[in-house]
């Protein structure tokens, strides 16, 4: 059965958004956060700069969608290392977002180390976490290590623990590669060890007061 006129139009708008959203990345990549600009946006897919505010209502909003987009990638790499150990599934996540932001330090910067001063217009926080496959493979797999007697506490508290660390390391290894930090990836580990006896010695409790669903 044919397309209607509507879905044929939500789809091509869908296919027309993807493609900014990918050419933000190349531009991000290759120019950093000052060389995201509608206007050279507009230029690297061919379109008129109003045509890309049809999309995005401004710099703020391509850049959420940049993280969502980052997010996805993230989670299927982690997916990519499963383990019948918890722990080690656990390091795994740790593991995969030290390479993504080593690997990717122009888009870290501006995915992971810019300010979001508001949430994209029409959305929640919580619609926002739920489009965060990331997080959600991350708090999965501290609930794992939970049920498994190997960390004790909110799962919820734990995961926002080893991602502070986890992007306060990645970041001074982006932002100051002239400290004697050693090699990258053993510093990366030696973190990620040190987080995660710090939280098995402890029974961590909530962030908040009101419970947060995960």
């Amino acid at each position: 059965m044919p397309l209607s006129v509507q879905k044929r139009r939500e789809k091509q708008k869908a296919e027309l958004r993807s493609e900014l959203v990918d050419a933000a990345h190349k531009l991000v990549q290759e120019e950093g956060y000052e060389g995201l600009t509608i206007r050279k946006l507009a230029k690297r897919v061919g379109y008129a700069p109003m045509s890309v505010y049809s999309y995005f209502a401004d710099k703020q909003d391509i850049l959420f969608a940049l993280a969502e987009d980052a997010f996805e990638t993230l989670a299927r790499r982690i997916e990519e290392h499963p383990s019948d150990d918890p722990i080690e599934a656990l390091r795994a996540v740790m593991t995969e977002y030290a390479a993504f932001g080593l690997g990717n330090p122009n888009e870290y910067r501006t995915v992971f180390m810019t300010e979001k001063t508001k949430l994209p217009e029409g959305r929640s926080y919580e619609e926002m976490e739920e489009g965060n496959p990331a997080m959600k493979v991350l708090i999965s797999r501290v609930e794992a290590c939970v049920a498994a007697g190997k960390l004790k506490g909110d799962p919820r508290a734990i995961a926002t623990m080893l991602w502070t660390v986890g992007h306060g390391t990645i970041s001074l290894l982006i932002t100051f590669p002239f400290y004697p930090f050693g090699d990258p990836q053993a510093y990366v580990k030696r973190m990620c060890d040190f987080m995660l006896a710090s939280l098995s010695a402890q029974d961590i409790s909530p962030l908040t007061e009101t419970p947060v669903n995960c």
